[in-house]
């Protein structure tokens, strides 16, 4: 490699220094002898085995002196050479404590699984989970139950030697202290009273550093516990994040490109199989709310600007037709959500490029180089197949919402995001053309009266 005269001496420097550290290492690790145990034989060998390591330092010494001879000429005709210093040979004890080993810690995360009263669809997902369960020391399983349901109980127990937990909600009584309206909806707040009290015996007791939450009606893909653990260290170092989903709200067969590999940033919380972290619990644990805490979590409040990451197809699929909800939006929507079918190799994947920073420059750059056009022109310009994305623009709610019937994807907000969306851009496919719902104008942030 070609240095000019500043970086070759910074380099002979640096190797310099290196060379220091190393000979003072090995003059202050080396154990002083008792004289008296030495023989006359031993003191030969040592005295041979120190000469020898001297003859060795002597030798790289000689060397670098001789490039440093070729650097201060070079210098002194102006001119650029390679540089092929020396490698003094140092003994395997050595070699090993100047490269620093490789961190060897690997993350527990245990599986959350979220029970009531569906003895049926509790051992549904378990069998899913166990199924694909690489390991269950890296993943352990934690059934955590409400309602005092004893089919449901009797269910989980059938598992008790698979599963590493078997939890108790220990108080499934009526909510005070609700209003008229809330008492009609009060499922949604003894899941919320459910969920601060498991988080806490997660994080609290148990001292996980993370969990993946689940709920008994989600089968997952088999490539389910890669992809978490492969993103785990994407949440834990990116502050920009706060969750990864493995779930895509708008994940239907028509409406997702065929490439399980394409992961996004989205600032709509998908929910539905994802994971958090210990210090997201400790934002959370004092302000949990009372009902709807997965709408609570979407709000900027909570939020703080931060996204979560998803997946183009989804590693998760509800079956959960039953349940507090009442079935809504299943039989029009969340059923047609298709599971993915060919694994991914996560960990094997570079997934530095959803970092915040990179994310942006790269993927405003593939939306906002595409083509606009009106939504009339959506059908022509997918069969003729000259473009590989285009841009379709919205300026209100009333506009999105009419784009969203006519495109069939979920239309609702939360706290003024749409579903998906990132920087108010939705990624969908039609026909197999790639679209882009983008703000007409430059996207600013939310807003939360679109609700």
């Amino acid at each position: 490699m070609a240095l000019s005269a500043g970086r070759v001496l910074f380099t002979f420097a640096l190797l310099s220094l290196c060379l220091l550290i190393i000979n003072l290492w090995l003059m202050a690790g080396h154990e002083q002898p008792n004289p008296s145990a030495l023989t006359q034989g031993s003191l030969e060998t040592k005295l041979a085995g120190l000469s020898e390591e001297a003859i060795k330092q002597a030798t790289a010494a000689h060397h670098l002196e001789l490039e440093l001879s070729q650097l201060k000429a070079a210098i002194k005709q102006g001119r650029a050479i390679k540089v092929t210093l020396a490698k003094p040979q140092f003994n395997q004890a050595i070699s090993t404590v100047a490269k620093p080993a490789a961190s060897t810690e690997e993350i527990v995360l245990p599986i959350l699984v979220f029970a009531c009263n569906r003895p049926e669809a509790i051992v549904q997902a378990l069998d899913d989970l166990l199924k694909y369960r690489p390991s269950k020391e890296k993943f352990p399983l934690i059934v955590t139950r409400d309602c005092n349901h004893e089919a449901t109980r009797l269910a989980v127990d059938k598992y008790k030697d698979v599963i590493h937990r078997h939890l108790v909600q220990p108080d499934s009584g009526e909510i005070p202290n609700l209003d008229k309206k809330e008492k009609k909806m009060q499922g949604y707040f003894k899941i919320s009273r459910h969920y601060k009290w498991a988080l806490g015996q997660i994080f609290d007791v148990m001292k996980y550093k993370a969990v993946i939450v689940m709920e008994d009606d989600l089968n997952i893909a088999s490539d389910f516990y890669e992809y978490f653990a492969a993103t785990y260290p994407l949440l834990k170092t990116d502050p920009t994040l706060y969750c990864v989903s493995a779930w895509n709200d708008n994940g239907k067969a028509s409406q997702i490109e065929d490439n399980p590999e394409l992961l996004y940033r989205s600032d709509f919380f998908p929910g539905l199989g994802w994971m958090m972290l210990d210090t997201l619990w400790d934002e959370y644990r004092d302000v949990w709310p009372r009902g709807f805490w997965d709408d609570w979590i979407r709000q900027e409040d909570q939020r703080h600007g931060r996204s979560c990451i998803r997946p183009e197809i989804s590693r998760t699929h509800t079956f959960g037709e039953k349940g507090v909800s009442l079935g809504l939006f299943y039989k029009t929507h969340l059923k047609f959500i298709v599971l993915n079918e060919k694994p991914v190799e996560w960990t094997k994947m570079d997934l530095s490029y959803l970092k915040k920073e990179k994310y942006d420059e790269s993927y405003t750059i593939a939306v906002y180089n595409s083509p606009i056009i009106p939504l009339s022109d959506l059908k022509k310009a997918a069969e003729e197949k000259t473009l590989s994305s285009v841009r379709i623009t919205y300026d209100s709610k009333v506009t999105f919402k009419a784009l969203a019937k006519q495109l069939n994807i979920m239309n609702d907000f939360k706290d003024g995001i749409p579903r998906t969306a990132y920087r108010g851009i939705l990624p969908i496919v039609y026909n197999g053309l790639r679209v882009y719902l983008t703000p007409e104008s430059e996207w600013k942030k939310y807003d939360p009266s679109w609700t």
